[in-house]
C-alpha cells in the first residue's frame, strides 16, 4: 500500500501566531489551536501542523524534523540555519511594517554610537546577532541573554539593550533612545533542503506560498463594480487606476456597460467622487480574499 504523503509545517508560537493563522485562513488553510495540545488541527489531510516557538523553527526545518515553516528572518540569522527560503511575507502582529532589532540606551545615556559600547554590558535575546554586530565594528563588550523585560534592564542592570521594535513607541514609552539598527526582519516561509528536492512536497509548498502571497496582496486592495453609459466610458477609464485593464461587459439596457476592477483600498475614498462625477452609477466596493497575478 502506498504511504500517504504529508507535509509537516511549523506554525510560529508567540507574537507571529495569530497573524500567521489569520493569513493561512485567507490562503484557504483553516487552523485551530487547542490550549491542551501543541498539534493544531488543519483542514488539509496532506498537512500536519506543529506549534513551535518562532525562535526554534529554523533549526527544526534545517534538521528535517519539519518540512517547512514560517519564522522571522532574524531567527534564521540568529540560529545560522541553512534552509531554503521560499518567500518573504510582510505581515506582523501590529502593523505591516518590518520588525527591527535595534541598539537602545536610556535617553540620558552618554552612549551615542556602537564605539561607545567598548567594555560595556548589553542584554538581548539575540546574542549571536549582537556579537556579530560588535565584531563587525571591532568593539569588545559583554553580551548576556535576556529572558524578557529587556527594556527595563537598560535603566539599572546593563548599559544597553538590543531589542525588537516595529514602531519604536514602546522604547520611547520606556524612555529609551535608539542608537542603531542591527537587522530588519520579516516573516519568511522556509523549507528543508531535502524536502525542496521532493517533487510532491515542493509542489505543496509552492502552492502554499502562492496562496499566502495572494491573500497578502488582497489585504490592501478592494474590488469595484459600477455601471455607466457607453458615451461616458472614456472619461471614466481616465479616472480609474486599474490593477490590470478593467473588465467591461454589456448590460441588458442598451447603451450601458458594467465596469469591474481592482484598486488599492487607500485610494477608494478619493476616487469614488471622481467616478461619480464621470457618470458612474451603482458603485459597489467589495473585499477580496486573494489576488494572484
Amino acid at each position: 500500500m502506498k504511504k500517504k504523503q504529508v507535509l509537516r509545517f511549523g506554525l510560529p508560537k508567540g507574537s507571529l501566531q495569530e497573524a500567521t493563522i489569520e493569513k493561512m485562513a485567507k490562503a484557504g488553510f483553516n487552523i485551530s489551536v487547542s490550549s491542551r495540545s501543541y498539534i493544531p488541527y488543519v483542514d488539509d489531510v496532506e498537512m500536519e501542523v506543529r506549534l513551535i516557538r518562532a525562535q526554534e523553527i529554523s533549526r527544526y526545518v534545517e534538521h528535517g524534523y519539519l518540512d517547512c515553516g514560517i519564522t522571522g528572518y532574524d531567527w534564521i540569522q540568529e540560529n545560522g540555519s541553512k534552509v531554503h527560503e521560499v518567500g518573504e511575507f510582510l505581515f506582523s502582529k501590529a502593523t505591516r511594517q518590518a520588525a527591527r532589532w535595534v541598539l537602545a540606551v536610556p535617553e540620558q545615556s552618554p552612549i551615542q554610537s556602537v564605539k561607545d559600547l567598548q567594555g560595556k554590558r548589553i542584554a538581548t535575546e539575540v546574542v549571536n546577532l549582537t556579537k556579530k554586530y560588535l565584531r563587525q565594528h571591532k568593539v569588545k563588550a559583554e553580551v548576556e541573554f535576556s529572558w524578557g523585560a529587556t527594556e527595563m534592564k537598560a535603566h539599572e542592570l546593563v548599559d544597553a539593550i538590543v531589542d525588537i521594535t516595529e514602531t519604536g513607541s514602546s522604547l520611547r514609552a520606556n524612555k529609551l533612545r535608539i542608537v542603531d539598527t542591527l537587522l530588519t526582519s520579516t516573516p519568511r516561509l522556509i523549507a528543508n533542503y531535502d524536502t525542496w528536492k521532493d517533487a510532491w512536497k515542493r509542489r505543496k509548498i509552492e502552492t502554499l506560498a502562492l496562496l499566502l502571497k495572494g491573500a497578502l496582496e488582497a489585504e490592501a486592495k478592494v474590488g469595484l463594480k459600477m455601471n455607466i453609459e457607453e458615451k461616458n466610458l472614456a472619461n471614466l477609464l481616465r479616472a480609474l487606476p486599474a490593477l490590470r485593464n478593467p473588465t467591461i461587459s454589456g448590460l441588458s439596457q442598451s447603451g450601458w456597460v458594467a465596469v469591474e476592477t481592482i484598486i488599492d483600498e487607500h485610494i477608494v475614498r478619493e476616487i469614488i467622487p471622481a467616478l461619480k462625477a464621470a457618470g458612474a452609477e451603482g458603485i459597489i466596493e467589495y473585499p477580496l480574499n486573494k489576488v494572484v497575478y
